[in-house]
């Protein structure tokens, strides 16, 4: 395969004391991968729509998941509370999301794909699904089922490694910033779904 000759083109700096191999560590890779698969760095998404890849990801969590709030949105795609309710507030201003007319039932305002929305929405959606396809030839629904399985356990590790990191901050007396707060509510939440 090529990624074992793109490891093996690249040495260990011997300028350091045991340089970190980053090929072999695994929130590395993942992060690799995910710079790879950043929404707007994909020329056919910039064809679909020129949205940056936060508003993209807010308008696909509206679109599958609306009526949805802000918390909601965060929680679910872990982008910062503050990027959420920046982008709502441009897709709004865009016309491609609406308030839903189920916000009195919430203590936060919902909102929901708007009728200028829907072919956009569902543009991204197909490609999306071609663009899963696209990146998962050549694995096995086994091998799928299995890294489904390891990213979730991976972000549930993860998270509570970041909630702990930021609680460590405060109980030694320090301020966790607004993200780090938001993964202490985060780990809480989710500790809680699982009871």
């Amino acid at each position: 395969m090529t990624t074992n000759k793109r490891q093996t083109s690249f040495s260990l700096s011997s300028k350091t004391n045991d340089a970190l191999d980053l090929y072999q560590q695994v929130p590395y890779r993942i992060a690799t991968a995910s710079n790879l698969l950043v929404l707007d760095r994909d020329a056919y998404v910039k064809q679909i729509t020129d949205l940056d890849t936060r508003a993209i990801r807010v308008l696909l969590n509206v679109g599958s998941y609306g009526p949805i709030n802000a918390a909601d949105i965060a929680y679910q795609t872990r982008l910062d509370p503050y990027s959420v309710t920046r982008a709502i507030n441009g897709l709004l201003k865009e016309g491609l999301i609406v308030a839903s007319n189920d916000h009195q039932k919430s203590r936060s305002k919902l909102v929901e794909i708007s009728d200028n929305g829907k072919p956009i929405y569902q543009k991204i959606s197909d490609y999306m699904a071609k663009r899963c396809d696209a990146v998962l030839a050549g694995i096995s629904e086994t091998e799928q089922a299995t890294l489904m399985m390891l990213l979730e356990k991976i972000e549930l590790n993860t998270e509570k490694m970041l909630a702990g990191n930021a609680d460590t901050v405060a109980k030694q007396g320090g301020t966790p910033t607004r993200d780090q707060s938001e993964q202490i509510r985060w780990f809480k939440r989710t500790q809680k779904q699982s009871q």
